[in-house]
């Protein structure tokens, strides 16, 4: 039935009746209002009791901090993991065990971030309240990792339990080869490991068992069998023949295993020449009829000849080196293989020795010396040393250079030297007899000074002025070959004998491009020796002379004139050579 409302009017004023249902509705609104206060009022009450609190009943890591303010909350959390935070945890990797303070391992808790994943903070979502209300489970702690200070010690355990593994291995020696079987390796598995710390921190277990990652070896077994079957058995199977044009070269096993060695490449093990090693090799069984020769000049017949060059055979080492390599995995007569090969020059030509115009004797010197074992083999080896050498134009001779180290393993002797103003024995002594017969070889042939040391003191068996010491290190003899010519310098001994002088002579030989005359100052200067009295082992007993001033003139001439083209004067000071006397000196009588 349709809902009816009576309106009547009265000087402009209308009047409503209010029907039943209008005064039901009035009813309800007022009680939905009503509710609705009544609830509102009761989720603003809950809102203001849970506040910023943890929800009831939360724990964490066991320490119940329900109800409290985060800042509270923090603080019965921190109190409550003091101990636990502090404690020693044990760390377990295979047989290593060790104790560590967890403070050590760079692990703490953070008291406040747990609390905030626990549920503390003001909020008017609902679930919070509901959490709030109803809420109580346990919750881990929230973790703060040092990682630098957690890697140190992991650091520390890898190293003692860590293994690397081993690669399969293919090793020649002396015509034969020795193998090295594969092993795996492990290393620390850090991930886990700090996986399996994080979980036994403030846990019930405070162990924590620290897992490996297995290594394995790069070259495995079925790598060794292929590179053993493969290579290593034919390698070692028999000779090698390789032909170098009309020159056949045979290696055997034993001579070639040194230049052989097997590379991991990939997994496998790959053949490879030891190169400096395998070209030794092929120089050492090339006869000297296959390597070049440069020329030279000798004296032949006691004038200077010039030996002509001659060509040899030359190769590359790589192109070799691969053929070497595929003719060792064959077997039988296929182990014979023709390598590329040609004409090496040599890098001295006849025609640049003609060219160095050694024709005539430019200069001779000679001295002597009293009878001795030690000087006939001192300057005897000298000699042999020197002999033959040949300086092109612009080179320089070093006497140091040329002789080397006198010691026994280079034929020398021990015989006298000079130290320090007093003779004593060491090895080469009598060496600077040769240094003195080449200077003045040097000197009279017109070569360039470059080094040069008198000696400290006078000796009379040498011309005053014109000689030379040298001492290994110290005192070198040094010329210049400052000709258009070649000089080549011959040097021999007429070794002394109880009843004759020992003589030396070197002799250079080249196109003559100076006279030279020689002028001698008297002495200046002259200085009276004193007598040193030396009480020490080895004490050698010596007859002192004066010491003084000379200067010696080189004078220039062209060949066959006596004009003067240029003086070098050469000054030399001697000290005295004082008196030696072995044993104290002669007590001072008492006037009584």
């Amino acid at each position: 039935m349709p809902r009816m409302r009576d309106v009547s009017t009265d000087a402009g004023t209308a009047t409503t009746t209010e029907t039943p249902q209008d005064r039901g509705g009035r009813v309800v609104l007022w009680l939905l209002l009503a509710l609705g206060l009544l609830l509102g009022g009761g989720y603003a009450a809950a809102w203001w009791v849970a506040g910023e609190n943890v929800p009831r009943g939360m724990t964490v890591a066991g320490v119940d901090i329900g109800g409290h303010t985060p800042e509270r909350a923090a603080e019965v959390l921190k109190a409550g993991l003091a101990d636990r935070e502090l404690a020693t945890m044990t760390v377990s990797v295979d047989e290593v065990t060790r104790e560590i303070p967890a403070r050590r391992l760079g692990l703490s808790v953070d008291h406040e971030a747990s609390v905030a994943a626990a549920g503390a903070g003001a909020s008017w979502h609902p679930v919070r309240l509901w959490d709030y209300f109803t809420g109580g489970r346990n919750l881990d702690p929230v973790i703060v990792i040092d990682h630098s200070r957690l890697d140190e010690q992991l650091d520390g355990f890898d190293e003692q339990v860590s293994v690397e593994p081993v690669d399969a291995a293919v090793t020649f020696r002396a015509g034969r080869f020795e193998t090295t079987d594969p092993a795996p390796g492990r290393a620390l598995d850090r991930a886990g490991a700090r996986a399996a710390i994080e979980a036994a921190y403030l846990g019930d277990d405070p162990v924590a068992r620290l897992p490996f990652t297995p290594l394995a070896p790069e070259v495995g077994e079925e790598a060794l069998t292929a590179a053993v079957d493969g290579f290593a058995n034919p390698a070692v199977s028999g000779p090698v023949r390789l032909m170098f044009g009309n020159s056949p070269v045979r290696l055997n096993p034993r001579d070639f295993t040194a230049a052989l060695r097997m590379v991991p490449e990939e997994g496998a093990l790959s053949p490879r020449v030891r190169k400096r090693v395998f070209a030794n090799l092929l120089d050492t069984h090339l006869s000297e009829d296959d390597k070049p020769v440069d020329a030279t000049v000798r004296i032949v017949n006691s004038k200077p000849e010039v030996i002509p060059a001659k060509p040899g055979v030359s190769y590359d080492v790589d192109e070799v080196a691969s053929v070497f390599l595929e003719v060792l995995t064959a077997s039988g007569d296929d182990r014979r293989a023709e390598v590329p090969a040609t004409v090496a020059e040599p890098e001295f030509s006849t025609a640049d020795a003609e060219a160095l115009g050694i024709v005539e004797q430019v200069s001779t010197f000679t001295t002597y010396y009293p009878h001795s074992t030690y000087r006939n083999v001192n300057i005897g080896r000298a000699a042999e040393l020197i002999d033959g050498t040949l300086l092109k134009p612009g080179e320089t001779f070093s006497m140091n250079d040329t002789v080397g180290e006198r010691t026994r393993a280079n034929g020398f002797t021990e015989g006298y030297i000079i130290r320090n103003g007093v003779l004593v024995q060491d090895l080469g002594g009598g060496v600077s007899q040769m240094a003195t017969t080449l200077f003045n070889a040097m000197f009279f042939a017109g070569l360039k000074d470059v080094e040069h040391r008198p000696h400290s003191f006078y000796i009379d068996r040498y011309p005053e002025g014109r000689e030379a010491t040298v001492a290994w290190g110290i005192l070198d003899l040094k010329f210049a070959n400052d000709t258009e010519h070649g000089v080549l310098i011959q040097s021999r001994i007429v070794p002394s004998t109880p009843s004759r002088r020992g003589e030396v002579t070197v002799t250079m030989w080249s196109t003559k491009t100076w006279d030279i005359t020689a002028v001698k100052s008297g002495r200046s200067r002259v200085t009276q020796p004193t007598t040193r009295y030396i009480q020490e082992p080895g004490c050698e007993p010596h007859r002192g002379w004066s010491g003084f001033d000379v200067t010696v003139t080189r004078h220039f001439h062209r060949p066959g004139n006596s004009a003067i083209v240029r003086s070098e004067p050469f000054f030399t000071r001697y000290n005295p050579s004082d008196s030696v006397v072995c044993g104290p000196p002669p007590s001072q009588g008492n006037d009584d």
